[in-house]
């Protein structure tokens, strides 16, 4: 590698950290570009000249964890389908799971930016995220939602939809503020946890959940 690409590299990596803890801070809109120069310490020309505009960089944050992640999630549905049968829906959970962890491996508190990035992007309703995610990355998680649809098959598919999305939320806050959560632990119940024992917790959770009985219907809401 030629001192220039090196130079370059660094630079890339210095906007996309800075871009990383921001957006996962304080959002989406509420992060300008001259923030994340600021922090990286770098011009607006070098953003310009590695991402092209501040939704592509978004995109290359996720790229990041998301090619870490699919690729774990890969290996993981691989190594279920060569169990054969139906697998539990405790079992395909723990498919996704254990590549979660494996984002503390890309960097300190991985999991934890990753889903609280995950949750800025549903509330800041980043459509051109979720197209990107799909477009690239699709065929995995599509493979997962299968696997689901497979271990638990009478749900219906909208129902489907709202239970892999109470899903994904109990991740964020759960995963998101593992710190926080931790810290609580420790100080009510005297009990350190790290990421690990927060995932041994989530599986039979979720799994519960996405097991349970449909609703018979809703109840009115009170005025």
């Amino acid at each position: 590698m030629t001192l220039a690409s090196s130079s370059n590299a660094s630079t890339r990596d210095r906007i996309i950290a800075a871009a990383e803890y921001l957006f996962a801070e304080r959002g989406f809109a509420e992060t300008s570009l001259r923030l994340i120069t600021s922090r990286a310490d770098v011009n607006l020309a070098s953003v310009n000249y590695h991402f092209g505009s501040k939704k592509d960089l978004i995109q290359a944050v996720f790229d990041r964890f998301m090619d870490r992640l699919t690729a774990e999630l890969k290996l993981e549905l691989a190594a279920l389908r060569e169990q054969g049968g139906k697998p539990t829906v405790e079992a395909v959970l723990t498919t996704f799971l254990l590549p979660l962890q494996a984002l503390d491996q890309l960097e300190p508190n991985g999991a934890a930016i990753f889903m609280r990035l995950l949750g800025r992007a549903y509330a800041e309703t980043q459509g051109h995220l979720r197209r990107f995610v799909l477009e690239k990355y699709g065929h995995v998680l599509a493979e997962f939602t299968q696997s689901l649809m497979q271990a638990h098959p009478e749900l219906p598919p909208n129902e489907l939809f709202w239970r892999l999305h109470f899903m994904l939320g109990s991740l964020v806050f759960a995963i998101g503020g593992s710190n926080a959560l931790g810290e609580i632990s420790a100080a009510d119940f005297n009990e350190e946890v790290g990421l690990n024992d927060v995932v041994a917790r989530l599986i039979p959770f979720l799994a519960g959940g996405f097991k349970a009985p449909l609703a018979v219907g809703l109840a009115p809401l009170r005025r």
